[in-house]
């Protein structure tokens, strides 16, 4: 791998590597947005189509649930075409399907379509983070995975704040039709600024089903994906619930808690600079003390009954999970081995499982109309993964 990116990077500005990582992380910032743009649509879906809570989180849970399989169906394709090829193949794709959902007028339609954004919108993720082991230096490398992981971080909470905006503005529809232009200038920036990859040659290349089936039979990986699948499921079930509870027991209006929501970037400000905190205090410190604070932020966010105290559990929650994502590609990208890409693969597929069932699960603790409950169980899965992190330890001791 060293040797590829030794032999990609040849003959390449130093200062283009700025701004490819900007080109990264604004595209990864972008497409991932598209997952959740639907959480503060929820109201408005079921006011105009008559929808149940239940069937008007399927707008985010059918587009995860996509993602998460694209992430695996576009391992190969990286592969034999060239991870730039995948890349430009998925924004253009998006350039166009985004906007037809804005057109849609049918529940079901804009399901079908939320589907296919999502499978293409899954071209990006692990296609850029194996691209970005082969266009950078190792020096360079864990700060540029840092930033696009903010990105992938920060998607979560600037498509939420991107949606109440434009759905204020105008209708819900724009968010969708404005997406479609944002692509054509991702596209555009991507096609222009990063070069091309290299392309394995079939002779090089691993049966994708054998090196799935390699890493999932291994106890170590088994582990690191449980805690994946959580950071998304707690992350996407705390503002799906925070949305509804800050409507009833806040009675807040759409502008308030849009500013509530978008406190939360604060705690991602910490994402970049995971990988060098990794580096300083060690991975497992580092993922057990992210796991522990975004449990007792989650903890404190259901028991506090005070608004101030609630926003700052939550920028408290948010940088917990933004510390434990960059820990926990660099724990893969230290043990993976040959598995490497097989391994970011499936770390993408499950952290978007994790968002599918986030919206599921958060929508049935709810019904019971006790709002401490669901954080408070929110905060027992976290809470959980810290103590997996102890095994886990045991596992990459013995790699």
């Amino acid at each position: 791998m060293e040797q590829l990116a030794a032999e990609t990077n040849k003959g390449m500005p130093k200062k283009s590597y700025s701004l490819m990582t900007l080109v990264f992380f604004c595209s990864g910032l972008f497409i991932v947005s598209a997952l959740f743009v639907t959480i503060p649509l929820n109201p408005v879906f079921m006011a105009e189509f008559h929808l149940t809570a239940e069937r008007a989180a399927l707008a985010t849970s059918v587009c995860s649930l996509c993602y998460a399989l694209g992430t695996v169906f576009f391992a190969p394709f990286s592969d034999r075409y060239g991870r730039k090829r995948v890349i430009l193949f998925g924004l253009f794709a998006l350039v166009i399907i985004s906007p037809v959902i804005g057109l849609l007028n049918n529940y079901e339609s804009i399901l079908l379509f939320r589907g296919i954004q999502g499978f293409m919108a899954a071209s990006f993720a692990p296609t850029a983070l194996t691209f970005i082991t082969e266009l950078y230096p190792s020096k360079k490398r864990v700060t540029a995975i840092g930033f696009i992981s903010a990105g992938f971080l920060m998607a979560g909470i600037i498509g939420q704040i991107y949606s109440s905006v434009i759905n204020d503005l105008f209708s819900w529809n724009y968010v969708f039709y404005i997406f479609g232009l944002v692509y054509v200038v991702m596209a555009l920036a991507f096609y222009t600024v990063v070069p091309e990859g290299t392309a394995f040659p079939s002779g090089k290349k691993r049966s994708i089903g054998g090196a799935f089936a390699s890493v999932l039979f291994q106890h170590f990986f088994r582990l690191c994906y449980f805690i994946t699948i959580l950071l998304l499921l707690s992350f996407v079930g705390m503002y799906t619930t925070l949305e509804n509870y800050l409507r009833e027991a806040y009675a807040l209006e759409a502008t308030q808690i849009l500013l509530v929501r978008s406190a939360g970037v604060i705690g991602m400000m910490l994402a970049p600079f995971g990988g060098r905190l990794a580096s300083r205090f060690g991975t497992f410190p580092l993922m057990r003390s992210g796991l522990i604070s975004a449990a007792l932020g989650l903890f404190c966010m259901g028991i506090s009954g005070n608004l101030f105290l609630m926003i700052i559990m939550s920028i408290v929650f948010t940088a917990g999970i933004s510390v434990t994502v960059p820990a926990l590609i660099s724990l893969l990208g230290q043990h993976g081995g040959r598995e490497k890409a097989a391994a970011m693969s499936l770390y993408s597929f499950f952290l978007f499982i994790g968002s599918t069932i986030g919206p599921i699960i958060a929508v049935l603790l709810m019904k019971t109309e006790n709002y401490v409950l669901a954080f408070e169980m929110l905060a027992v899965l976290l809470a959980s993964g810290f103590c997996i992190t102890f095994p886990l330890a045991k596992q990459a001791a013995k790699r």
